[in-house]
Parts: C-alpha cells; sequence; structure tokens
C-alpha cells in the first residue's frame, strides 16, 4: 500500500504516510495549562504514526480560546512539552506542534485581566467556547480590531512560540492557519475588511500570514515547518469571496518559502470535497518550490489509499480514528476492527477516553 511507503517532507523523513492530525483534548494542567505526564503518555500510545501534530496550542494568553488548552510562552509549559516529546522520542515517533491564536474565538473570561478578544476587524463571531468545567457552551465574546502597530506582536509571539517549540524538543512547527482562528481570520475577506496594508486587496489579507511563516521559518528553517488551512470551512463562522483565487496566493507564498508541507482540511463534517480547489491548491504550493501535500477530511484507509495512488496527496492526516485507535497505522496494514471514539471524553477530564483506548495487541482473542 502506498500508505505506508515512506516519504521526505522537508527535512522530515517520515516512515510512511499515516499522520495523527491535531486534536484538541483540555486536559493540560492548571493553572498555567501546562502539558504533564498524562499527556506524554496519551501521545507516546500514539507514536507509530508517521508524524504526530500536537493539539493546537497557543502562543500567547491572549491567543486562549478554549479551557485548558496547553500553552507554549512560559518556561512551565516548556518543560512540560519537554516531558511529551521526550516520551514520543523514546517510543521511536516524531512530533511537531501546532502554534496557534484564536483570535475573535474566545472570551473575556479566558484572557488576563478580562481583556477583549483580538481580531483584525471588530467582527463578533457566532461561535460559542467553554471557559470553564461547568460552564457549558457560552457565546465568544465581541473582539476589537487590532491597531497596525500591535500586529508585529502578534508576529513576535509566533516567532517565540517557535523558539520555544524547539526548546521543548519538537522536531518541527506547523502554523496553525485554518479553522476560523486569528490567521484565518487575517486570510478571508468575510472576517478581515481593514483598509490598511493588512486588510483590502489579497496581497494585504496574506500579509500577516506570511509575515508569521517567515518569522518561524527563521528560527526553524523552512524544511521543519508546515502550514494548515481550511479553505472549505465555514466553521467559526468563516466566509470568503473566492476561496480559490485566497488560498492559492497563500499557497503560492508559503511554496516559495519552501515549506515543508501544507496541511489542508479538504472537507468539514461530511461536506463534499471541491477538487478543483483542491488541485488548484496542490499545484500552486509545489509549483511554488513547496513540499508534500497533506490531506484531512473524513478519510478511512482505502480512500486514503486511493488519494495517494491517485497522486492527490502525498500525506493524509486521521483525527478521530486516532483520537480512539493508538496503533492505527498497524490497524490499517492488517485492514483490523477500529475502536469507537467516545465523544462524551472528547474534550476536558481524565484518562478515561483519553489514555485507556486498547491497541490490538490488548484486544482479547
Amino acid at each position: 500500500m502506498k500508505l505506508f511507503d515512506p516519504i521526505t517532507a522537508g527535512d522530515l523523513a517520515l516512515p510512511h504516510r499515516v499522520v495523527m492530525a491535531p486534536l484538541t483534548r483540555n486536559r493540560a494542567a492548571q493553572p498555567g495549562d501546562v502539558p504533564h505526564e498524562l499527556n506524554a503518555t496519551y501521545y507516546a500510545q500514539r507514536a507509530s504514526a508517521a508524524l504526530i501534530i500536537s493539539e493546537a496550542t497557543q502562543v500567547d494568553p491572549l491567543g486562549k480560546g478554549y479551557v485548558a488548552t496547553p500553552g507554549i510562552y512560559s518556561d512551565e509549559q516548556v518543560a512540560g512539552w519537554r516531558l511529551v516529546t521526550d516520551a514520543v522520542h523514546e517510543a521511536g515517533g516524531r512530533i511537531v506542534l501546532q502554534l496557534w491564536h484564536v483570535g475573535r474565538i474566545s472570551h473575556v473570561d479566558l484572557l488576563p485581566e478580562g481583556e477583549q478578544p483580538v481580531a483584525p476587524s471588530a467582527i463578533r463571531a457566532t461561535s460559542q467556547t467553554v471557559v470553564s468545567a461547568e460552564s457549558g457552551m457560552v457565546d465568544v465574546s465581541a473582539p476589537r480590531a487590532l491597531r497596525t502597530d500591535e500586529i508585529p506582536g502578534i508576529v513576535a509571539q509566533f516567532r517565540r512560540g517557535a523558539e520555544n517549540a524547539k526548546a521543548a524538543g519538537f522536531d518541527g512547527v506547523e502554523i496553525h492557519g485554518a479553522n476560523g482562528y486569528l490567521i484565518d481570520q487575517f486570510t478571508r475577506d468575510g472576517t478581515n475588511q481593514r483598509d490598511d496594508q493588512y486588510g483590502g486587496s489579497l496581497e494585504n489579507r496574506v500579509r500577516v500570514p506570511l509575515e508569521i511563516a517567515r518569522a518561524v521559518v527563521d528560527g526553524w528553517g523552512a524544511g521543519r515547518v508546515g502550514y494548515r488551512i481550511s479553505p472549505a470551512g465555514a466553521f467559526n463562522d468563516m466566509s470568503d469571496s473566492d476561496p480559490i483565487a485566497t488560498f492559492g496566493a497563500l499557497a503560492r507564498g508559503l511554496g516559495g518559502l519552501g515549506l515543508a508541507f501544507l496541511h489542508n482540511v479538504e472537507a468539514f463534517a461530511g461536506g463534499q470535497r471541491d477538487e478543483a480547489q483542491i488541485d488548484a491548491i496542490k499545484s500552486a504550493f509545489q509549483d511554488a518550490g513547496g513540499g508534500a501535500y497533506m490531506a484531512n477530511g473524513g478519510y478511512q484507509r482505502d480512500d486514503a489509499e486511493a488519494r495517494l495512488e491517485a497522486g492527490k496527496a502525498d500525506l493524509v492526516s486521521f483525527g478521530e480514528t486516532f483520537l480512539a485507535n493508538p496503533d492505527l497505522p498497524e490497524r490499517f496494514r492488517q485492514g483490523a476492527p477500529l475502536n469507537e471514539g467516545d465523544r462524551a471524553t472528547y474534550y476536558g477530564g481524565d484518562d478515561r477516553g483519553y489514555t485507556d483506548y486498547p491497541t490490538l495487541a490488548e484486544v482479547p482473542v
């Protein structure tokens, strides 16, 4: 199977093509949003992935949007992530950190001193979040528009996060430019209505994403940096008038930097894939000098294999399937049954529904 052919993505030598997608699990230790031993166990269990992309990790306290998500801006968080990377490497795996700023998808109760969330433009999302274990879902707060002179500080937060990821022992980083969070908010014209050099024209809207990518590449080298997009997604109240033009321009810019991979959420919740959009973005990235194209979006073993065989993808990432099947590559190799995930334990909690899913070796014969 092509799923099990080795591949090199930038400077990342991968033994096969079954990648673990980033999965928010809301289990960072409190106070401080610090990774800990339970998280290390969880990731080490999944070290047979060709590559693990960590859960989204905020680069600054003002970039937090949900309770108990981890950060990468404090010494304690760096030390906590070192527990994770050491455990994954000891188990023979490779792991990159996903760098995240939620922008407007936040709430004043989550932010230092009750500050307002920030965004490209002061447009409130029709989205919800969770601010405590007891809160249930609550509407996100109204954001304020970032001043032009604040934007270099946002870029610096990503630079610092990337540097801290290196100190924590990661093999690289992925920039979270998807799913309606801050970088995506700058990219799309439904959320970016600025009239300065960071808004309006397509060139201006991709300026922040590319400035962040360059800052991260400065610290890591392009061969260990990936970038995630979701041009087909409306999640978090997102829209764009011309996704092929917008994300084609972004992909060309990222490809020109020589990034290791571009990670595309091609479809959400069983939605249809837009093949013309996918082909245009993949070509734009790789024709400009980018590395591997990673497909994501509800794939299972056989359709992922077909995608690779057809040359539509170089890597495929799996989310919920990896959540419930720590040994997913081996299950795919054998065509073995898959564990069902328990949605009630996806977000927050303890080891239940987190580190207690059995491997094939642990299933009674």
